[in-house]
């Protein structure tokens, strides 16, 4: 896959993705102004309806008062409901009715006689006087009841607050208007003056520090139609107001998962493309390598068959043994190479199949330095064995760990700028058997450190250019290392040296 076209699918994921957010978002936002703005409609209602109540639980009681002498302060319960007012309102206006009512006492009617000649306008008077009777009657009653009203318009000027409105049946009537309209909130309510100084307060059990922390406060005006000095507001406020806006938004919480899965996919998706790409080119790099690699050998085995059929040239013995050892050579060579390319087969299963055996490592390690110490001394270096453990027979492959170790020595003899001194070192600890192969290379960076056991990467070796392979040496070292039960891990510095150390579990560990 193409760079571009990489960014093109990463730049229109995440372009998908910011329209999800935003309108998943927008969504949230709006449900939750939806919700709210419900909310402060269902308690201004009601905060309405509280203070519609209280004004005319206050005329009922005083004109009950006035027209019956009834102590209406006494019913306490009257007015806690929308059916309780109806009623007490149904009763004062049949009391009210019936004290306009004209009864046959109240009209004294006169004995009326009926006579021959004066029948039909004998009738005619005495309806007018009827009527004038009622009219006289409903006129004083009238005058009485406008007497009464303006006597309490004037003496609740200047009557204060708590004279005019009983707590106990405010915190009554509100809790019941509250729940009729859908608002079971915990509240607490408080009466205030015009420069907001507290008349009355009610915590209903609600701590004060839930009380401090919210700023949602309805108010609503107590007698909201009378012009007075003394004016008072109700104030209610709801600490968990916020909480039951959130928790009413649940179904939304699915949707915010859904989401957070998405975005999740998203950032893996890139970075196994990112991945890819990255394995992509080392890929390339290793078919490049590949191919110089068996190209060399190739060509010069091809080059020394045409001089063994060039009639031109010379056979005898010393040019016989020379192209033969050069035919040799390059066989060996591309063999190796071969061989190590037939190892990648290895890291396309998920197990490959080892061949265990209990091998004894330290002469497993003793016979492997034998065999190498050859090129070391060749080259003017040494190696230096310290095989000390003394429980050192484990489970092996011993194809594939004989390779692990020939693969970390002949590291350390390509990566050396001076003559190798080579350090392999055993000894045991707990139930583990542990295996020290030391140089004193050219060492390995910080960067390079933490990747040297990936496939198909080569650590930079800076000045030094003699060093050949495709960069699976070390990822097979812990792939078999690993199926063996086992952990590598490496220490190096600059100039100074490298040091691998590998953790295997003994005959008796593995066996547990």
């Amino acid at each position: 896959m193409k760079k571009a076209t990489i960014w093109i699918l990463i730049i229109s994921m995440a372009l998908t993705f910011v329209g999800l957010i935003l309108l998943q978002a927008r969504y949230v936002r709006i449900n939750a102004e939806m919700i709210e703005s419900q909310f402060n409609d269902n308690v201004q209602r009601s905060l309405f309806q509280t203070v519609s109540l209280v004004e005319e639980n206050e005329a009922l009681e005083y004109l009950g008062q006035t027209l019956e002498g009834d102590d209406y302060s006494g019913s306490k319960s009257r007015l806690l409901s929308q059916d309780s007012q109806t009623s007490q309102m149904k009763k004062n206006i049949d009391s009210m009715a019936g004290n306009l009512k004209l009864t046959s006492e109240q009209i004294n009617r006169p004995t009326i006689r009926l006579k021959t000649r004066h029948g039909q306008s004998t009738i005619e008077e005495t309806s007018r006087y009827l009527q004038e009777k009622f009219k006289q009657n409903f006129s004083r009653s009238k005058t009485i009841l406008d007497q009464a009203v303006f006597r309490w318009m004037k003496e609740i000027d200047q009557k204060e607050i708590n004279e005019r409105v009983n707590f106990e049946d405010l915190d009554g009537i509100l809790t019941k208007v509250l729940v009729n309209n859908g608002v079971t909130l915990p509240f607490t309510y408080s009466v205030v003056d015009k420069q907001g100084k507290v008349i009355y307060n009610c915590h209903k059990d609600i701590k004060q520090d839930e009380i401090e922390i919210q700023s949602n406060i309805y108010t609503q005006k107590l007698f909201p139609l009378e012009e007075s000095s003394k004016a008072a507001y109700l104030q209610v406020t709801f600490p968990t107001k916020q909480n039951y806006i959130l928790s009413s938004m649940n179904l939304l919480l699915p949707s915010l998962a859904l989401v957070l899965i998405i975005l999740s996919i998203f950032i893996v998706a890139i970075i196994i493309i990112f991945r890819q790409k990255k394995l992509n080119n080392m890929k390339n790099d290793f078919v490049n390598n590949m191919t110089h690699e068996l190209k060399t050998p190739i060509s010069t085995i091809s080059l020394a068959s045409q001089m063994l059929q060039d009639p031109g040239v010379g056979k005898t013995p010393e040019t016989l043994k020379h192209i033969s050892k050069v035919i040799k050579d390059e066989t060996k060579r591309l063999s190796l190479q071969v061989e190590k390319v037939l190892q990648m087969a290895i890291f396309e299963k998920d197990k490959s199949i080892l061949k265990l055996n209990e091998i004894s490592i330290n002469s497993l390690i003793s016979d492997i330095v034998n065999n190498f110490s050859l090129k070391v001394t060749s080259k003017g270096g040494k190696i230096t064995s310290n095989l000390k453990a003394a429980n050192d027979v484990a489970l092996v492959d011993e194809v594939h760990f004989t390779n692990v170790i020939f693969n970390l020595m002949d590291n350390a003899l390509k990566y050396s700028d001076k003559p190798l001194l080579l350090t392999i070192e055993t000894w045991n600890e707990k139930d583990n058997l542990i295996i020290s192969i030391e140089d004193n290379g050219i060492g390995i960076n910080k960067d390079d450190l933490r990747r040297i056991f990936e496939k198909f990467y080569r650590v930079s070796t800076g000045n030094l250019h003699n060093v050949k392979g495709f960069g699976l040496g070390l990822a097979y070292v812990k792939k078999i290392v690993t199926e063996h039960r086992g952990s590598i891990k490496v220490e190096s510095e600059l100039k100074i040296g490298t040091k691998f150390t590998i953790t295997i579990p003994t005959l008796k560990n593995y066996e547990l």
